[in-house]
Parts: C-alpha cells; sequence; structure tokens
C-alpha cells in the first residue's frame, strides 16, 4: 500500500473521530429535554366597571382594556346603564380578546329624582363647582355582584379578588398584582382624588391606623372605590353584601366594605401604602362645534362610531 493511501485512511478516520465526537457533545434539536414546569397559581381578579353612553365612552373604554389585556387571570364585568345593550359596547367588547361578561340595567331616576333628598342627592359646594349630585353606578354594581354570587356558586374555584373600576380610571399593572396577595379586604392610596394629591390610609406597624381624606373625613371609611379590593368568597358569605341608594354619595364605599372588615382589619399595601398604583382621573367632556355654526358645510359622519 502506498504512503499516498495510508495518508488517505488516517484522515479518513480522523474526520469520522471528529463527527462522532461532535454529536455526543453536541444538542442536536431533535434531543428530547424535559424541564420541570413551574406553574403559579394565580386568582382571578374580577374587574366590575359601570358605564354609560357619553361621546367620550369607547375612548375611555378603549384605554381601560389596553391595560386590563396585560393583566393575567382578569375577568372584566361591564355594566351598561341602559334599558338595553348597546351595539357599541357589544362590539367593543367582542373584539377586545378579554374575557368578559356584559350586562345592562337603566339607573332608576325616580329613586333619586327629587335633589332635596339629603339621604339619596348631595349639594356640593367647592372653589370650582356648585351642584346637587348623585351616587352612581348603584344599580350596575349590584347587578354584577348579583352575577358574581351565582357565577361563583357554580364554579369549582371560588377564590377571586373583586374590584370596583370607573370606566375612566388609570391603573398600573402593579395595582393586579398587589390585590391577588389580599386575604379579605386590601387597600392602597389612590391619586388625584378627594381634592388632595393622594388620599391613602394612615399605617402605623402594619395597620391601618386612619386616613388622610379631607372631603368628608367623618365616612366610617374614607377612601375611594378605587383604592381597595375584596376577597370574591366574602360575597359568599355575606349575600346580602351591596351598595344602596339610601346613602348619598360619597359613601358608597362604606357602605359596602361595613359588611366585610373594620378599619384596624383592612390590609395595607403598595408597600404599607406608600406608593401610588391608581388614579381618579376623569376624562374632560369633549367641545363639539355644531354643524349649523361652521361656515362650509362638512360631510356627515353619523354612520362612523367614535
Amino acid at each position: 500500500m502506498s504512503f499516498v493511501n495510508i495518508k488517505k485512511q488516517y484522515i479518513a478516520i480522523g474526520m469520522l473521530l471528529f463527527v462522532v465526537l461532535f454529536f455526543f457533545n453536541s444538542k442536536p434539536a431533535f434531543q428530547c429535554q424535559i424541564t420541570p414546569e413551574v406553574t403559579t397559581y394565580l386568582p382571578t381578579i374580577y374587574g366590575i366597571t359601570p358605564t354609560y353612553a357619553r361621546l367620550a365612552q369607547k375612548a375611555d373604554l378603549t384605554r381601560l382594556s389596553q391595560t386590563l389585556m396585560l393583566v393575567k387571570n382578569f375577568h372584566w364585568i361591564v355594566i351598561e346603564d341602559s334599558e338595553k345593550k348597546t351595539k357599541l359596547v357589544e362590539n367593543f367588547l367582542k373584539e377586545s380578546t378579554l374575557k368578559y361578561t356584559h350586562l345592562n340595567v337603566k339607573t332608576n331616576s325616580s329613586k333619586h329624582s327629587t335633589v332635596m333628598d339629603i339621604n339619596i342627592c348631595l349639594f356640593k359646594t367647592d372653589t370650582f363647582n356648585t351642584s346637587w349630585y348623585c351616587a352612581s353606578g348603584v344599580e350596575q354594581r349590584n347587578l354584577a355582584l348579583d352575577w358574581l354570587r351565582k357565577h361563583l356558586k357554580q364554579s369549582e374555584d371560588k377564590r377571586g379578588v373583586v374590584y370596583f373600576m370607573d370606566d375612566d380610571n388609570t391603573y398600573s399593572l402593579k395595582v393586579f398584582d398587589e390585590m391577588r396577595k389580599i386575604n379579605k379586604v386590601g387597600v392602597w392610596p389612590v391619586g388625584i382624588v378627594g381634592g388632595m394629591r393622594v388620599e391613602m390610609p394612615l399605617v402605623k406597624d402594619g395597620k391601618v391606623s386612619g386616613y388622610n381624606a379631607v372631603w368628608k373625613p367623618f365616612r366610617p371609611f374614607p377612601i375611594d372605590m378605587a383604592g381597595f379590593a375584596i376577597n370574591a368568597t366574602l360575597f359568599l358569605e355575606h349575600p346580602n353584601a351591596m351598595f344602596s341608594r339610601k346613602v348619598q354619595s360619597g359613601f358608597q364605599e362604606s357602605e359596602i366594605l361595613k359588611y366585610f372588615t373594620k378599619t384596624e382589619d383592612l390590609e395595607p399595601l403598595a408597600e404599607n401604602c406608600t406608593k401610588v398604583l391608581v388614579w381618579h382621573t376623569r376624562t374632560q367632556k369633549p367641545s363639539i362645534i355644531s354643524p349649523s355654526k361652521l361656515k362650509h358645510p362638512i360631510p356627515p359622519d353619523s354612520h362612523i362610531e367614535v
């Protein structure tokens, strides 16, 4: 055998060894790798949102839904203040990709038609506004609670958190992480509400000792609706817990919380109520120019949903 042929054999053997070593030391795409899956239970958050027809309604719902899309295990209960469900809200929810329940009930105006009834309406005077106003969303929230109780009774997993959400508030994703820690009733600060930069429970030694509210500070629980959430199972334990038309605006929070807790038993979250994770923002009412006042006619736009 010639030297050249022997050299070729050694080269072939070397290449073969290289291929074998490469195969056993590499991780080919078809190799099965079993990694343990770590799952963390997340209680369902039931967000209850009353809404009513207005020009900025869809804009407010769109802004809120963009936040809720990023919240895991969330169930949105949207209740229209309407005789029947509107196409605008119905189509919006269908296109949202969120898990939702769509309800409707019309506010019974006869229940608060007499603005002089101090048990129902309140005369408000401040630097910017002087007016009579009444509690809103009472029938809508109560209908949602009726649905929730029926839903939980039929569900195997009755755990969850109930959060009352206005459709024009601003919510940090962190507030939803905080409320999953709740045992009974959790509380946290709310920004831009009650005439203050921040309205919050006061915490001492890990317990709520009072409140810094200046608007009606004598309320049993002087906090905003966006400043607390409740363990869902408590609504099964307290079937009569609901909101009431017999209390004036500003007392609805106290009306529902009285069924479940006392101030000293509230659970301060958001780093002992030192972080603002929700803001009581309000959309300014749009100022729309009447077409009749324009110098030049504009094409009709009534067929376009805004």
